[in-house]
């Protein structure tokens, strides 16, 4: 007599979804889920604060990225829609178009700059709070 571990559809047993059903007749049932509780920690930091960096550091984001693809964005604009402009020569027989070419590289590095200067007159300190505020927090709750 062989073992069949799906019964017939019509029987008049429950079938239950939640439960596997076991392939091979010698398979051990599952065990069942073990619930554990996770351990409660405390916030670090007010989500307020963490917002505030954010923002911080979004609008640090945003102008260097502005700095830097609006000038690109603006000679490509040129180069499409003033054709004459950027072939005019400047002083020297160099064409315009060149020298704004040209002035892309020290465009970028002054958007480098600028983020820079921004990360450490107004991101850096907020950062520098917060995480000495959340190793007070660590340290009191450790003393508790």
């Amino acid at each position: 007599m062989s073992y069949d571990p799906y019964p017939p559809h019509d029987s008049p047993a429950p079938h239950d979804a939640s439960l596997p059903r076991l392939t091979y007749p010698w398979q051990p049932p599952p065990p069942p889920p073990e619930r554990r509780r996770l351990p409660r920690r405390p916030a670090l930091g007010n989500h307020s604060d963490l917002r505030i960096l954010r923002g911080a550091y979004r609008r640090q984001r945003r102008v260097a990225t502005t700095a830097a693809l609006g000038y690109f964005c603006l000679f490509l604009g040129l180069s499409a829609f003033a054709p004459a402009l950027m072939s005019s020569t400047a002083t020297g027989g160099v064409p315009t178009g060149l020298l704004l070419a040209l002035l892309q590289l020290p465009v970028t590095w002054l958007a480098i700059a600028l983020y820079e200067h921004t990360a450490r007159r107004r991101v850096d300190p907020l950062a520098d709070r917060f995480r000495k505020q959340a190793e007070l927090d660590a340290r009191r709750e450790a003393a508790r």
